[in-house]
């Protein structure tokens, strides 16, 4: 006989009282006989909804607990993964907590995973015999259709196979999570770092789970309480999907070179100005027109590039992209002199043909001195700290 499934069905939860009771009649009624399952509530709420659910642990037949956070780190999705922190079954089946999600598509995500091998299984909106009907209106139906084009086409080969990487519905084997946390086939930085509520998209990125599988489901209408997609969130999901794209080098070198391009518009305005309006030697000028050009790409490259590897105070990390930056005028300033007085060319020129040679070994040094060795020094931390709350959790069972 095949072995039963166990299951960890975690839910995060914001002020959803009035939904409690619903949803666990649902999760309840739809499970197969003999499951294996606990539920854990990871709440964030500002009401009773923590009280509500003790009250209403005793009255199921399942393990039903609830972990309060008093800091709400990492919105929704830092609920869910702190609630994979807490839980050891093999499969973690993620829901939200409204009754949009129907209960009894639970069991069916767990055995197409069974079925088919796949490590992550999405309950999809857009797959044959899905529905999206639940959205209110015709504007989220509209941020929820554009949201899921961008998202697929800043990761075509990582979402291939996920039609609806937006869902909050999804189950995954506890496995892929697992080598996400310890470094290891989740890209190239590892490590999971939420941010809002889109936590699939954060697994599915990071953890690189090895086969995919969907289950089509009608999004329903919402139970009760008020949704919880807000501007603020938009903003951080954009701010989010930005990250995860920088977490790949390639990406992160081409949003490098796309900066340091935008930085040529103050370094030549300055190297313009200075040769123009003073006698100053050329090379002078490019000295003193390249700071500017530094501090534009620093402020550019440190809010949007690396806002996730920070570590130390700013200062310490423009002097540090300052020294580099500065030190490539050691080749620059050579070769556009070379180009200038043996080439003929002019000043503007030659800075630009000197600027995109030393480009690379720039990108390298401060990708690696500046940025990412400090933040895999970050990351290794975070990880250590969900690895060591997950053993204990483990050990605590195991007594």
């Amino acid at each position: 006989m095949a072995p039963v499934p166990a299951v960890s069905l975690i839910v995060p939860t914001f002020n959803e009282a009035a939904n409690i009771d619903e949803l666990l009649d649902g999760v309840c009624a739809a499970l197969p006989a003999g499951w294996d399952v606990e539920v854990l509530f990871v709440d964030d709420s500002t009401d009773d909804t923590p009280a509500v659910i003790q009250k209403a642990a005793v009255r199921y037949p399942v393990p039903v607990s609830v972990l309060h956070r008093d800091a709400p780190e990492g919105g929704l999705g830092g609920a869910v993964v702190a609630g994979i922190a807490r839980t050891n079954r093999p499969w973690i089946v993620v829901m939200d907590a409204d009754l949009q999600h129907p209960p009894g598509v639970l069991p069916e995500l767990v055995e197409a995973g069974e079925r088919t091998g796949a490590e992550l299984v999405v309950a999809s909106r857009y797959a044959d015999g899905g529905s999206r009907g639940g959205l209110d209106g015709g504007y989220r139906m509209a941020v929820s259709g554009v949201s899921t084009m961008v998202t697929k086409a800043l990761f075509p080969r990582l979402l291939r196979g996920v039609s609806d990487p937006m869902s909050g519905f999804f189950a995954i084997r506890r496995e892929a999570v697992d080598r996400a946390g310890h470094g290891g086939g989740a890209g190239q930085d590892g490590g999971l770092r939420p941010l809002g509520y889109k936590i699939l998209l954060e697994l599915a990125v990071r953890c690189r789970p090895r086969g995919v599988a969907e289950v089509p489901y009608e999004f329903g209408e919402r139970f009760a309480g008020e949704s919880k997609s807000t501007v603020r969130e938009g903003l951080r999901f954009l701010r989010h999907l930005a990250e995860l794209r920088s977490s790949d080098k390639r990406a992160r070198m081409v949003a490098f070179g796309l900066i340091g391009v935008s930085g040529f518009v103050p370094n030549l305005l300055a190297l313009w100005a200075l040769t123009s309006a003073t006698s100053l030697h050329y090379a002078v000028a490019e000295v003193l027109a390249n700071q500017l050009g530094v501090l534009w790409n620093f402020a550019l490259l440190d809010s949007l590039i690396y806002r996730d590897a920070k570590r130390g105070n700013w200062a310490g990390r423009l002097l540090g992209f300052a020294a580099l930056s500065n030190a490539d005028l050691l080749a620059r300033i050579p070769l556009m002199m070379l180009l200038v007085e043996r080439g003929g060319i002019g000043p503007v020129p030659a800075t630009v043909v000197s600027l995109v040679v030393v480009f690379l070994v720039r990108f390298l040094l401060v990708d690696t001195l500046i940025y990412r060795r400090a933040g895999a020094m970050t990351r290794k931390e975070g990880v250590g700290r969900t690895a060591e709350a997950a053993r204990e959790v483990r050990e605590k069972r195991a007594a």
